[in-house]
């Protein structure tokens, strides 16, 4: 944006409201839905700020609740409310804003309106109230259905969890085409700017008096702060009417995993240990990886599950789900809960033991971000190996229509973990 008079002003809102400037300039009022900026019959009489291109909250004036609001209440989420150009000269700001790509929020259902007062031209782009709501209708799904990992700056640095992440989608087995349904929801300003220069959907999630820059040790009062905002946040999503595959970015992807859910659950989990049985509740789930549909049933349980934290301090949403997986509420409720064979969703704790079937394999039971990194590479790099076989050797197991029922004379296998392998049972052992 460049010209003499022009302006850019961006306004982020955090609830319903009428805002009037002291002089009376402007009002900018949030309906549900959308947004609008209105002019009164003044010309604006002090300068705006110059362009914001990350759109950052320039004031509140006055701030109260319009009377054309419904009267039930609305969530407090934020609201990119106005993208407004001024200038002089109306020739050169109509040309420079249809060249302002960069200075505009990319939203779906986006509407433009030109409003020329007093030698004035400006430009007023109303999208949805919250900015996430793009990104998940960018990522999603014929059926709302989206991939969701959480990133921070500790697991963001090059050549760590995230790049090894984003690999096995790459060099997965029908994996690449799942990247364009992956959201990526980034705990800091670092994750974030590392998040947008490789991936296109990237949120940046903010929680007050929180800090997720740094690795959070296990069990710390920053790693269960983080657990739980997780399956807070996850909550709002399907809230939203969208279903999810959660994802740690510490799992490596190397099959579509979809085939392998089951049709008829609503909540499905994957498991640090495997007992044989889909529906049997002593298997020991690990939050790392669900699949969720969105439905009344999965809103109360994430409610039930995010609350249940106050009855049981002190532990992670992990725990917690070990304690309340047999509540009769889940009953109550109606909740279809299935748990996933290791076989297909593995980890380091019990390996997927089949390469022809693996989906996902997890540094779980792993302590420690350099371990994690150094374990994750040499399993893609087995994975790398067992892809450069024959398919005679690599996919014999997968193909119905092969008459060949010979078992490859060398069957590969993980040579994972190693650092990891360890790391657990000490940190356990010293757990008081």
């Amino acid at each position: 944006m460049e010209g003499e008079g022009q302006q850019l002003v961006a306004r982020q809102l955090f609830r319903p409201w009428t805002a009037r400037s002291r002089d009376s300039s402007y009002v900018v009022r949030l309906v549900p839905g959308f947004s609008s900026l209105q002019s009164s019959s003044r010309p604006p009489r002090r300068e705006l700020s110059p362009p914001f291109r990350d759109f950052s909250l320039l004031a509140r004036e006055e701030v109260r609740l319009s009377s054309t609001m419904s009267s039930k209440s609305l969530s407090p989420v934020p609201a990119l409310v106005s993208v407004t150009v001024i200038g002089h000269d109306s020739t050169s700001v109509m040309e420079n804003l249809h060249n302002t790509k960069a200075a505009t929020p990319k939203a779906g259902g986006v509407h433009h309106s030109y409003h020329h007062h007093h030698g004035l031209v400006r430009k007023i782009i109303k999208i949805a109230t919250d900015p996430l709501d793009a990104v998940l209708r960018n990522a999603s799904m014929k059926d709302k259905t989206i991939i969701v990992t959480t990133l921070n700056d500790a697991w963001a640095e090059p050549n760590s969890i995230f790049d090894l992440f984003l690999e096995s989608f790459r060099i997965g087995n029908n994996t690449k085409r799942l990247l364009k349904h992956l959201v990526v929801i980034c705990l800091d300003q670092k994750a974030y700017a590392r998040c947008v220069a490789l991936h296109p959907h990237c949120y940046q999630l903010y929680t007050e008096g929180a800090n997720f820059t740094s690795e959070a040790a296990f069990m710390s009062s920053d790693y269960l702060h983080m657990m739980w905002r997780r399956i807070q946040f996850l909550t709002s999503i399907l809230e939203k009417g969208y279903s999810f595959v959660f994802t740690d970015t510490d799992i490596m992807w190397l099959r579509d995993p979809f085939p392998q859910f089951f049709p008829d659950a609503d909540f499905q989990i994957a498991c640090d240990y495997f007992q044989g049985d889909s529906y049997d509740v002593n298997n020991l789930p690990n939050g790392g990886f669900t699949y969720v549909i969105s439905n009344k049933r999965t809103t109360k349980f994430y409610n039930f599950w995010y609350f249940s934290r106050q009855a049981y301090p002190n532990n992670h949403d992990q725990d917690v789900l070990n304690k309340i997986k047999s509540d009769p509420f889940i009953t109550t409720i109606g909740l279809k809960m299935r748990f996933l064979d290791t076989k297909y969703f593995g980890g380091f704790c019990q390996p997927s033991k089949d390469l022809n079937l693996v989906c996902t394999m997890h540094a779980n039971c792993c302590v420690g971000l350099d371990n994690k990194v150094n374990d994750l590479k040499i399993l893609l790099q087995d994975w790398k190996n067992y892809m450069a076989l024959p398919p005679s050797s690599s996919s014999y197991s997968t193909s119905p229509s092969s008459n060949s029922t010979t078992t490859p004379t060398t069957m590969p296998s993980w040579t994972v973990p190693q650092n990891c392998r360890y790391t657990f049972l000490f940190l356990l052992n010293s757990l008081p």
